[in-house]
């Protein structure tokens, strides 16, 4: 699925080539959920011999009747995919050819690996680097084992030499003693035994110039793990919090903190057999003078043990809460949450070894010093072993935390006051670790974190987790960023607000959405990605985010399918949209997001023509409560202008895909048979009053003034709106002025009039 999986992570444009590639060709949710399959076949040998095509396709036959088999067993046909309705499809369209079949799914994947690579090169030149890099340290650690191995066994063999020359020497010195005149050959044996000695010593000087020469290269790999590959692991992790796809995995840590912790123990444990076999044996060179002395050695092998371990604790999976697992590093004061430590240093003599207790801002300065600061406890002490986990990790995972705020607040001699949302804390974990008579302290700690008492602050806090994390990257952390918050370049914020669109809706912005959002964020900046974008024009004032989060949720809970796929092209201005639609034929819509809705709206606008002049309308958007009524998809299918209900003005979604092509796959089916109780269900049916655009589009200035008339007309719309159960009518940017009155005059309207048309049921 590495493919398909990878093509999901690329801009809506790139993914509209795709969408492209698919059309009336072969169904796209069929590649979707068959993807792993899918990719496992030849079909490029399938596409050009009949007899293997034809297995592939009674293959693919019997893994569809398998899916949905499992379906039925599990009780999960209305969630999951409709295996036999595909199965159904491919009957109809490839039972007679599989070879079309075959063809066409080898094209197909022939040019999703084209696509891919035209977008891929500059990561793929980075992962390059990467996969290089750890290539070469994975070379130099099983280069140390491997060291470590043959030095051992070169030890057990002088181990064995210097016994078989002591006996020697004490075997001689019997036989002397009890034959007299063997005393004559003393000096003969005596020679050869110093001949061996010194081979013994020689051998000896081998292995501790191999033990000096692997303590020096284990102090470059120690200095690489900790001082390089961990703080970048670190980094990646901090981006991946906040929306990034980096790989976050800790194989590779593992495996190198694992093995090097495995080789100074036991460059360790043979110094002291080398000193063992001196102290035991009497055949050892007195002129023997050692490259450093084993003592030496002992103490820097212990002292990069302890540096490597000292480093090997991490918080695997950071701070978060069940209810928002897609924003770590929010906690709700009372709200459980979970957080999970990983030790990588996994040998057998470190296993239960180490005892866990998390701590609530350990050692932060700010608590003095920041004015207000507030202070919090666990509910409940708890302390974990690290124990193996199912993969055979060393882990603890601290799964029932929460926090209580103490009753007072910390006093301090600072002026300066961070808002709630504003407040960073961190969780640490603190461990000892004894060996050889020496004892240290190990901390890990999580990136830091918000505490909120109200879940209605998570969009705020979301805000300074986001910052935080592209400002700051590396300890020590800065907990009172806040209080003087560096901007960010549009360059980083962009790409971070890109992220948070791929996690909810599988889908990041492309060029000219996010040129859009710049517009709306740095109002009136020159158009260059490393300007600065402050913290107050991103939070503070009208505060673009709580917009962009109110579109984040709306897509989250309604339109994750549409957004996905690209249907929806989401941030395109009230003139862009003008633009874009104006020379495209009849019945040609968009659908975008509104911009004056900070809960998150969406909307369609559409051109038609009259008098050989296009004119651009759009409906009033459409809310979340609305949405929650009927999906997007049945909106724009029942929708129709209250002159022509018969006729749909929404014809071809931009730029120019039929609406059955882009929609036809999440229309609901309608159907006039009773229900159980003998009613016929009822369908609603969304009309709007003819738009009379004037023969002009406004000016600017007149489109200002259309804002304040439709923020004046809101709330009214929304009161007719939550009566009726209904969308409001249908706005014309080129006939707003028309149609949107004062509140006075709605008031001497009559009821009717307000009504008209609005929502009905067929």
């Amino acid at each position: 699925m590495a493919q398909w999986q990878a093509l999901l992570k690329l801009d809506s444009a790139l993914q509209s080539r795709v969408c492209q590639l698919y059309e009336r060709r072969f169904p796209k949710e069929i590649r979707h959920y068959l993807s792993t399959w899918i990719e496992n076949q030849d079909w490029d040998s399938a596409a050009v011999d009949e007899h293997r095509a034809r297995t592939c396709f009674q293959a693919l036959l019997v893994f569809l009747e398998e899916q949905w088999y499992r379906s039925v067993q599990e009780n999960n046909i209305l969630q999951g995919p409709d295996f036999s309705r595909m199965k159904d499809y491919l009957l109809g369209h490839f039972e007679g050819e599989p070879l079309k079949l075959a063809l066409i799914l080898s094209e197909c994947l022939k040019e999703e690996k084209q696509i891919l690579a035209s977008v891929s090169q500059p990561q793929s030149c980075n992962n390059s680097s990467m996969q290089q890099s750890w290539s070469e340290l994975d070379d130099k650690v099983n280069e140390l084992k491997q060291q470590t191995l043959e030095t051992k066994k070169e030890i057990k063999t002088l181990e064995g030499l210097n016994e078989k020359l002591d006996y020697i020497l004490m075997a001689w010195q019997n036989k002397v003693e009890e034959h007299t005149d063997m005393a004559q050959s003393q000096h003969i044996v005596e020679q050869a035994c110093q001949k061996h000695a010194v081979s013994i010593t020689e051998r000896k000087e081998n292995v501790l110039h191999q033990l000096v020469n692997i303590l020096k290269q284990t102090e470059k790999v120690v200095a690489t793990l900790t001082d390089v590959e961990l703080p970048e692991w670190k980094r990646r992790q901090q981006l991946a919090c906040i929306g990034s796809q980096d790989d976050t995995s800790l194989d590779h840590l593992d495996k190198w903190f694992s093995t090097v912790a495995e080789v100074l123990l036991g460059v360790c444990e043979q110094l002291k057999k080398l000193q063992d076999q001196n102290s035991k044996y009497s055949s050892t060179d007195p002129a023997f003078c050692p490259p450093t002395s084993i003592p030496e050695m002992e103490k820097f092998g212990l002292s990069l043990l302890i540096k490597l371990v000292t480093n090997a604790l991490v918080v695997e999976k950071q701070p978060v809460m069940q209810k928002f697992p897609q924003r770590p590093l929010i906690l709700k004061t009372g709200v459980q949450f979970s957080i999970t430590v990983r030790f990588l240093a996994n040998i057998p003599e470190f296993k239960c070894r180490f005892r866990v207790k998390p701590v609530f801002d350990k050692d932060v300065a700010e608590a003095k010093t920041v004015k207000g600061f507030r202070l919090f406890d666990f509910n409940r002490d708890d302390c974990k072993v690290l124990d193996e986990d199912t993969d055979g990790g060393l882990m603890a995972e601290f799964g029932h935390m929460s926090l209580k705020e103490r009753k007072s607040r910390s006093k301090s001699s600072s002026a300066n006051h961070l808002v709630v949302t504003e407040e960073l804390h961190i969780i640490k974990f603190v461990t000892e670790f004894q060996y050889a008579g020496q004892t240290c302290n190990i901390e890990a700690s999580s990136l830091p974190v918000v505490v909120i008492s109200s879940t209605n602050q998570v969009p705020n806090a979301w805000a300074s987790i986001m910052w935080w994390n592209m400002v700051s990257t590396s300890e020590p952390w800065d907990l009172s960023l806040f209080l003087n918050p560096p901007p960010l370049t549009w360059k980083q914020l962009s790409q971070v607000l890109s992220w948070q669109f791929l996690t909810v809706g599988k889908r990041g912005l492309d060029e000219m959405q996010l040129f859009m959002l710049r517009d709306k964020i740095m109002v009136g900046a020159a158009a260059d990605d490393d300007d600065p974008v402050f913290w107050s024009s991103f939070s503070k004032n009208e505060n673009a985010w709580i917009w962009i989060d109110g579109i984040l949720d709306l897509i989250k809970k309604h339109l994750v399918d549409l957004w996905r796929d690209g249907s929806i092209m989401g941030f395109v201005s009230r003139e862009g949209t003008r633009l874009l639609l104006q020379e495209k034929k009849a019945g040609t819509f968009l659908i975008r997001f509104s911009e004056s809705s900070r809960d998150g709206a969406v909307t369609f606008s559409w051109v038609d023509h009259s008098n050989d002049e296009p004119h651009v309308h759009a409906v009033q958007p459409y809310t979340k409560k609305e949405l929650s009524v009927l999906p997007l998809p049945d909106i724009i299918y029942r929708y129709s202008l209250a002159s022509q209900r018969s006729r749909n003005p929404l014809v071809y979604l931009y730029p120019d895909i039929p609406k059955d092509t882009a929609f036809g796959r999440y229309k609901s089916p309608e159907t006039s048979e009773p229900s159980g109780d003998g009613y016929h269900r009822r369908i609603p049916s969304f009309i709007s009053n003819d738009p009379t655009p004037p023969p002009s589009p406004p000016n600017e200035i007149h489109m200002m003034e259309m804002d304040n008339d439709l923020e004046t007309s809101a709330s009214l719309s929304e009161f007719l709106s939550f009566i009726v159960d209904s969308p409001a009518p249908v706005v014309s940017w080129e006939s707003q002025l028309d149609i949107c009155p004062t509140l006075a005059s709605l008031q001497t309207s009559s009821p009717e009039n307000l009504f008209v048309d609005q929502f009905s049921f067929s």
